[in-house]
């Protein structure tokens, strides 16, 4: 299984991994493993919206607005909420990004070289984004927009046959509006009728057909029989870069070796335009242009974008557009209707690239010193200043050097009188001839790609005042339970939970969690249970001030220095000039106070949440919302500052503090 891909039809280099349980699992965002609300320790269904081959025991429930669960009501759905970057590229200076430490844990092993910290295994990360207008022309159509979905089952897809495949009520029939989405019904249509790509190395797997009696984009070595999740193309999903349009956007790459960095920069979709056949019935099995056109069709090269312009109608209007730095192109956008036409469309910048972070291998936790597997990405930057609907998606690829991995197709693959170089399970001798050993190899995973994504979240248009400030999103990570009862998952902390930051950068602290997380049975192969602090299977945090690090009880607010340092830049309920003492109280809280009486906030939206009127607070926060939006605040005192939450900081063996270090 392989990240890695050619873009003619039969050149194709190719990973190759020995069988592991190698999983990843997203901490920040918080990764569903497709996962939706299950009151389980297990998610329900493997299937939902695209394959992880992660344990069944990981993953986040989505998060709830308040204190009760959402159920099947997706408005009470908390999506986390980012303010995008500014357009930092035209100002002086380094000013405007907005940052977000993704952390995440992959179970066997990433990162090193072969001279300092020599691994069995090769790997490569890979980061991706997919984003939607909210409001607007572009909004998408209701079947295409991407959601959580309320209940656990799979989007239907009826399967294309020689009779159906051109009827239009497939999709309308099959796109639930009550389950969740990501990649789109069109989107595996197209796979599942594109002929796959034959320069692959399949090894001794034999392919199975679609029902239109050929082998299609959705079959590959590693998903040989086609087995659907969501809406996801299978072929698309194991190999990078892939050689059509996609619908997600590069973020990273995070290589083995520095030395594969251009190859993967200049082969991305964010970079380089990709083709594919257009035929009069809208759709075609032909995968390559040289077959399409054989067979009457029209090779179109389509373009991945940021967003698009709807404003510029022209090619000289659109691309003489000069905006933050970005370029603009008049050509036809990947999610093109049937008519194909080019749009202006804003470009993508080319991924970042570097060695991936060094972590031991069959060990599912922090790397190097005890400190997270992290990535820190810089916000993108829309020109529109819309708000956009996100999802973000990450894939990591286990990979030996058992033979070549540059050098290995379809050449190899099994068929008379060629053998694979690799069987299913055979039989090794060792002694003469005498007693085979079994080795445990399975070519449908030698060479492996794990999948983690998050739940759907938002990234807003920066206010004017806050365009030149540098954001940095301060997050919770884990959930309710000790550690054998979370795990894949982890305990609860602050990530990042120590911010290095400059004298007059913004922090935003928000946080999600669940009113679901009862860890029950099934509980598979882990341990059911949700130990913790509080009402069972409920996430629950708070930021009070702590004087030092090493202590366990939170600081008075009349001896506070954190917020003496700081000034409300914004605040979830729009009341910017709230004073310090209340905004303490604000996030001591998680919101279920905003003030602490009506003198501090007469206006008559905060009149429900005042101390001194409203019903008093569980001092476990059982009634506290689940998500806080939060505030961003301004640091401007040079120092570093300390900070807990109460509930789950258990002073025998847990920890939920953070540091805030202003340079």
């Amino acid at each position: 299984m392989a990240l890695r891909g050619g873009v003619t039809r039969m050149l194709f280099v190719c990973f190759l991994a020995t069988i592991v349980q190698a999983d990843l699992y997203l901490h920040v965002p918080r990764g569903s493993n497709n996962r939706l609300n299950e009151k389980s320790a297990t998610r329900k269904n493997a299937n939902r919206m695209f394959d992880s081959q992660n344990n069944n025991r990981g993953g986040y429930n989505v998060g709830d607005k308040d204190d009760e669960a959402s159920d099947d009501d997706a408005d009470k759905q908390y999506n986390m909420k980012y303010f995008q970057s500014g357009p930092w590229k035209t100002l002086s200076g380094d000013k405007g990004k907005s940052k977000l430490t993704i952390e995440w844990t992959n179970q066997h092993g990433c990162g090193g070289n072969e001279n300092s910290s020599p691994q069995k295994q090769n790997c490569d990360l890979v980061l991706q984004y997919m984003c939607q207008d909210i409001t607007g022309d572009n909004k998408p159509d209701e079947d295409d927009i991407l959601r959580n979905g309320v209940e656990t089952k799979t989007q239907d897809y009826t399967e294309a046959r020689k009779n159906n495949v051109n009827d239009k009520k497939r999709k309308s029939n099959n796109v639930k509006e009550n389950r969740g989405l990501h990649e789109s019904w069109d989107w595996y249509n197209k796979c599942y009728l594109r002929g796959r790509n034959l320069g692959l190395f399949t090894a001794d797997q034999k392919l199975a057909n679609n029902k239109m009696g050929y082998s299609s984009a959705i079959y590959t070595r590693q998903n040989p029989t086609g087995n659907r999740y969501g809406y996801e193309c299978p072929e698309e999903r194991d190999y990078f870069p892939y050689w059509h349009p996609t619908p997600w956007k590069d973020i990273a790459v995070l290589a083995e070796n520095a030395s594969m960095c251009s190859h993967y920069q200049d082969k991305s979709f964010n970079r380089q335009s990709y083709g594919e056949c257009v035929e009069s019935e809208g759709w075609s099995r032909y995968n390559n242009k040289v077959d399409c056109e054989k067979e009457g069709g029209k090779w179109v090269e389509f373009y991945n974008y940021l967003e698009k312009d709807s404003d510029k109608t022209n090619k000289n209007s659109c691309e003489r557009t000069k905006t933050a730095g970005l370029v603009y192109k008049w050509a036809v956008p990947y999610d093109s209707t049937d008519d194909n036409k080019p749009e202006c469309l804003v470009l993508l910048d080319k991924p970042d690239c570097i060695e991936a972070p060094w972590s031991r291998s069959n060990h599912l936790g922090n790397g190097r010193d005890g400190v997270p597997l992290s990535y820190t990405w810089t916000l993108p930057h829309f020109p529109s200043n819309k708000d956009k609907r996100c999802v973000y998606r990450m894939r990591y690829n286990i990979s030996t050097d058992d033979y070549d991995p540059y050098h290995t197709d379809s050449k190899q693959n099994e068929q008379f009188p060629v053998k694979s170089p690799i069987h299913q399970n055979p039989y090794v001798y060792v002694m003469s001839k005498q007693s085979p050993l079994r080795l445990a190899i399975n070519t449908a995973q030698y060479g492996r790609v794990f999948q983690d994504r998050s739940h759907v979240f938002i990234l807003r248009h920066r206010p004017d005042d806050l365009m030149q400030s540098h954001i940095h999103n301060l997050n919770v990570r884990g959930k309710r339970g000790n550690i054998v009862q979370v795990y894949p998952a982890v305990e609860y902390d602050f990530a990042p939970n120590n911010l290095e930051i400059k004298k007059d950068d913004l922090v935003h602290i928000q946080w999600t969690g669940s009113n679901t997380h009862n860890n029950g049975n099934p509980a598979g192969d882990g341990q059911a249970g949700s130990a913790g602090e509080g009402k069972a299977g409920t996430d629950r945090s708070n930021f009070v001030e702590l004087s030092d690090r090493s202590g366990n009880f939170p600081s008075p607010f009349e001896n506070t220095k954190l917020f003496d340092a700081v000034e409300v830049a914004w605040i979830y309920h729009g009341k910017k000039s709230i004073a310090l003492r209340d905004l303490a109280i604000d996030m001591a809280s998680a919101g279920y106070y905003r003030c602490a009486s009506k003198t501090s906030c007469p206006e008559r939206e905060h009149k429900n949440y005042l101390v001194s009127t409203k019903d008093k607070m569980n001092n476990l926060l059982d009634d506290a919302p689940a998500s806080y939006e939060g505030a961003v605040l301004r640091f401007v005192k040079k120092g570093t500052y300390h900070y807990m939450c109460t509930r789950n900081n258990n002073f025998t063996n847990r920890s939920q503090k953070g540091a805030i270090v202003v340079k």
